[in-house]
């Protein structure tokens, strides 16, 4: 009986060897004759046991981490092939307490599936939630996904459902589905991780709300930054349509539905849905003035659908197990499940997919289990760049949209980046100015021009010149750049230097030569 051997592909996996060490377990099992066959998946997001393996067993799987070439052979000498000891043996991978405290649903069969498998992924519940969609007509696969709750994931938190409503009511020729895989904030990774380690979930989910809004093509614009998940989705989307899940008749219902994946070409603006939409047309990706919605004049003026990879890889799951069963998760108005991507001076870095309502702390203590270097944790970022700096005291706030807002910070996209009491706020508040000036796409004033004088201001703030008048004006700064900004490029940069100013104030009055020498 042939054995199987797990080894990640994704791209974390493979930054620390896991391409080497599936080269040296070829080379060993070639050598010792062995019966194994090696299936390349995605990561389960421990990265600090990267890379994992994971040999197939009958009572289920076992796991061993963090492998390096050099530990190939004992492995096999020890008996990895039964499961044996060894001192990188894990057990059990759903056992391992990072991994049996989460709530998977969207990340259900990443780091389990081949990812480009369409078979694979049909025996572990793939294409269940299309089957039922096939059989519905679209305003009830609508009326689901409004039902379950789900809103986008890519950080505006907008009910799914209801955007889904508009493009379905609009009566055009031609109507698309755009999946934002541009997924450009600091400490994210999630997308990239859905579509490196079970793409064929994001093709089932844009194929399901296109059955949904008419669509009969789609595009996944993904970042440049992302060659192996833009491989993975190409090679995910010629299976699917081999396997006659793609193309002029979806499983044979008869509804024609295409998608291309698209290479983005480095912009953070592009993010940003309209930009976004003016790179997939092939122009320079600069904001576009809403109204009109892209829901109803999107890409190439068409009625256009355009959601995150997490909120179309989630919608396979809420058709095959209901809306309700999703509405049960969360809290609040926040309700199903958030991928929280947890990374910076953090002990134990990774993805995990739970619940909405676990608070800021017990994402920092019950997964992260401190800090890297050892030292107290000062301060952490949620949203991305364009998150608010947390202080300890409001680590009790529950991961909820509103509990969030109400703290003037924002969930955005789930990415948490945790920094050690060496952390200069003062410095990172600039650093939120430097990054707009530089990233804005310039065509409103308050965001081009608006970053650029926060830079030099808070430049002055640093070197001690007239502080407090200059705090001043930087707080005039951003409440004009909140107000009149066009998008949230330059709306919400005000939000990193206004929790810093505020949460931690001695940051910005300490003695230049003191804040030199640090």
């Amino acid at each position: 009986m042939t054995s199987v051997l797990y080894i990640p592909t994704d791209a974390a996996a493979l930054a620390v060897g896991a391409d080497e060490v599936a080269a040296a377990f070829q080379a060993e099992i070639s050598r010792r004759g062995l019966d194994v066959q090696i299936v390349r998946t995605g990561s389960r997001g421990l990265f600090w046991l990267e890379p994992m393996i994971e040999i197939n067993q009958d009572g289920g799987r076992i796991a061993y981490g963090p492998v390096e070439p050099d530990d190939v052979a004992g492995l096999l000498d020890a008996g990895l092939m039964l499961g044996g000891d060894h001192r990188l043996r894990l057990g059990p991978p759903d056992e391992i307490p990072y991994l049996k405290a989460q709530t998977r649903l969207t990340f259900a069969r990443c780091g389990l599936v081949d990812p480009i498998s369409v078979a694979d992924y049909r025996a572990h519940g793939g294409y269940v939630g299309l089957d039922r969609a096939l059989a519905m007509d679209a305003t009830a696969i609508v009326d689901e996904v409004k039902l379950s709750g789900l809103r986008g994931r890519g950080g505006a938190g907008f009910p799914t459902g209801i955007k889904w409503n508009t493009v379905r009511l609009a009566v055009d020729n031609q109507k698309y589905i755009v999946c934002n895989a541009d997924e450009g904030d600091s400490g994210t990774f999630a997308d990239r991780m859905l579509m490196e380690g079970d793409p064929l979930s994001l093709v089932e989910g844009m194929t399901i709300a296109a059955l949904a809004v008419g669509a009969t093509k789609g595009f996944i614009y993904i970042r440049s930054e992302y060659p192996h998940a833009f491989a993975a989705m190409n090679r995910a989307i010629l299976a699917a349509t081999e396997a006659g899940y793609l193309g002029p008749s979806v499983a044979g219902s008869g509804h024609a539905f295409t998608i291309e994946a698209r290479l983005g070409a480095g912009a953070y603006i592009c993010g940003e849905e309209t930009s976004l939409l003016e790179s997939l047309e092939g122009r320079r990706g600069l904001v576009r003035a809403k109204p009109p919605l892209p829901a109803l004049k999107g890409l190439f003026g068409k009625p256009t659908v355009v959601n995150n990879v997490m909120s179309l890889a989630t919608v396979p799951w809420i058709m095959a197990n209901g809306a309700q069963a999703y509405a049960d998760f969360g809290m609040g108005r926040s309700r199903g499940t958030l991928p929280i991507q947890l990374a910076g001076n953090i002990k134990q870095g990774g993805l995990i997919e739970t619940a909405f309502g676990l608070t800021l702390r017990q994402v920092l203590d019950q997964f992260g289990g401190g800090t890297a270097t050892g030292r107290p944790i000062r301060a952490v970022q949620v949203g991305g760049p364009l998150g608010a700096y947390f202080p300890d005291r409001l680590f009790d706030t529950p991961m909820d949209y509103e509990a969030f807002a109400a703290v003037k910070g924002l969930i955005g996209h789930g990415g948490i980046v945790v920094f050690d009491d060496t952390v200069d706020l003062a410095h990172q508040a600039r650093f939120a100015f430097e990054f707009c000036a530089q990233e804005s796409c310039g065509k409103c004033t308050p965001c081009r021009i608006g970053a650029t004088r926060g830079v030099e201001t808070m430049d002055k703030v640093l070197s001690g010149v007239e502080r407090a008048k200059n705090l001043e004006l930087i707080d005039d700064l951003c409440q004009l750049m909140t107000e009149a900004s066009l998008c949230a490029m330059g709306g919400l940069t005000p939000v990193p230097v206004l929790s810093a100013i505020t949460h931690f104030p001695d940051d910005f009055n300490r003695a230049p030569l003191l804040a030199a020498a640090e």
